[in-house]
């Protein structure tokens, strides 16, 4: 046997040990790709708020947000101290048959928060987890007499079997699903209200078990309108369908409310899911919320009640329901929902100035709180060049062109000004302005100095410079 690594050695890995590794043992492919970003070639030393140093001493701005996991920035102090407090006290993370006052609290906790009675929690890893258990939940309401669930065109719920079924943009691949998905134009109520009535029985009930939706669509930037949610909501109730609203990258705050749907008085749905900074930046820990009548019909008798709950090894574990409590009490004093409209303050007005400042580079902005999307475009022309510019089979993805400017300018915000963005990979790909919500506003202002000054270089030498750099040695000195 070799051996092994040990967590010192591990922590001296240098940048070109760790890429051979993730070669070896992970994937060359991603290698491959993070590569051709700066950020993909240097180690991160250590990360606060919203900030990330390097071990080569950049400090780097961290608007990403970590794609929703980041509301509370990067090793919030409170959160920190929650975990280690459970540590230090040496309390018990595993064994279900022993009640959890952590579960218990936390669960409490949400039932305060949310609206209506949306009083009973599940609290599985991972997003995609949440999904899936609420959709279980809604198809056991219905006793399995029901075979359809309906989602919208854009969604993006996960990437596994089932919450893969549910996401709008389809993988290369072809896996297996959960029969009888249906989908309808994000938004359009008529459109919802044509597949209920088409999946009307002979005895003229409805055989919708499910509708699931993003309020908010974080991968797009598109929301619902109220019309169109309260609509889903008499729908629903009329004919006994499981309403699902998925907030598991817009819940604690991101877009100015503590949820997107609650900006709305008195709309409830049935299921609401939430992941990503529900964790404080530092748990794996989902959930998914219920109507009390929803819950227990499906599973509050004995025969099946555990059969979503004790039997997962994971679910409610200690250490991460203890940072959860707090990670929620944290965005709820310290008024997440109100520092993301602070933060819409400056990021809104600015972008919009970009946006006419670079009108033939910017088609289009949107979003809300602390999260929009700029929707980069450049023209025919430009589109041209990074179709040339575009390496085999790569040309024939139809938004590959648009992703290649997006990361042009990616790579030259990390490169240049020290700030690091992402792009979305579903939707119109935009280029993602979402800072975590600890961000100051003087860091906000940065990010968008820096983003005209990109812009200011123009398209081509930035796709040029991408492509180029891209094939160019890949290891700093020192690396």
């Amino acid at each position: 046997m070799s051996e092994l690594i040990s967590l010192e050695e591990c922590e001296r890995l240098t940048a070109r040990d760790v890429h051979d590794l993730y070669r070896k043992h992970v994937s060359r492919s991603q290698v491959s790709l993070m590569t051709s970003f700066g950020f993909g070639r240097e180690l991160v030393e250590r990360a606060e708020g919203a900030w990330i140093w390097t071990r080569g001493g950049r400090r780097i701005l961290d608007f990403t947000g970590g794609v929703g996991v980041l509301n509370h920035g990067h090793n919030h102090p409170r959160v920190l101290a929650a975990r280690r407090r459970f540590q230090e006290a040496h309390r018990m993370e595993v064994h279900k048959t022993y009640f959890s006052p952590y579960v218990a609290a936390l669960g409490h906790n949400l039932a305060q928060l949310l609206p209506g009675d949306l009083n009973m929690s599940f609290f599985p890893n991972s997003g995609a987890e949440a999904v899936e258990g609420a959709v279980k939940l809604a198809y056991k309401y219905h006793g399995g007499r029901r075979q359809r669930i309906l989602r919208a065109d854009i969604a993006f719920h996960g990437k596994l079997l089932g919450s893969g079924t549910l996401t709008g943009t389809p993988d290369r691949f072809r896996f297996p699903g959960i029969p009888g998905v249906g989908t309808f134009p994000y938004g359009d109520l008529d459109a919802v209200r044509a597949a209920t009535a088409a999946a009307r029985t002979r005895d003229g009930g409805c055989d919708v078990y499910a509708i699931i939706i993003e309020p908010f669509s974080a991968s797009t930037m598109r929301s619902c309108s109220e019309e169109f949610l309260r609509g889903l909501r008499e729908l629903c109730d009329a004919d006994d369908i499981m309403l699902i609203f998925d907030e598991i990258y817009t819940g604690w705050g991101k877009t100015g409310s503590l949820f997107y749907f609650m900006r709305h008085p008195g709309l409830v749905p049935d299921i609401v899911t939430t992941s990503k900074s529900f964790g404080g930046g530092k748990s794996s820990i989902s959930a998914y919320i219920a109507r009390e009548r929803v819950f227990r019909r499906a599973y509050d008798n004995l025969a099946d009640s555990v059969m979503h709950s004790t039997s997962t090894t994971y679910y409610g574990f200690g250490e991460e329901t203890a940072t959860a409590i707090e990670a929620v009490n944290v965005a709820v004093e310290d008024d997440y929902p109100g520092r993301a409209r602070e933060i819409e303050r400056v990021l809104a007005p600015g972008l919009e100035r970009i946006r006419k400042g670079h009108p033939d580079t910017v088609a289009a902005v949107r979003g809300a709180g602390a999260l929009y999307g700029i929707f980069l475009d450049g023209g025919p022309k430009i589109l041209d060049l990074a179709a040339r510019l575009a390496p085999g089979g790569l040309a024939k993805d139809p938004n590959f062109r648009i992703k290649l400017i997006t990361c042009s300018v990616v790579d030259a915000l990390y490169r240049d000004h020290g700030v690091y963005a992402y792009y979305t990979l579903n939707g119109d790909n935009p280029l993602v302005a979402a800072p975590p919500l600890v961000v100051e506003p003087a860091d906000v202002e940065y990010f968008l100095d820096s983003l005209a000054a990109t812009l200011d270089q123009g398209l081509p030498r930035l796709l040029t410079r991408f492509v180029r750099e891209k094939v160019a040695p890949r290891w700093p000195s020192g690396s």
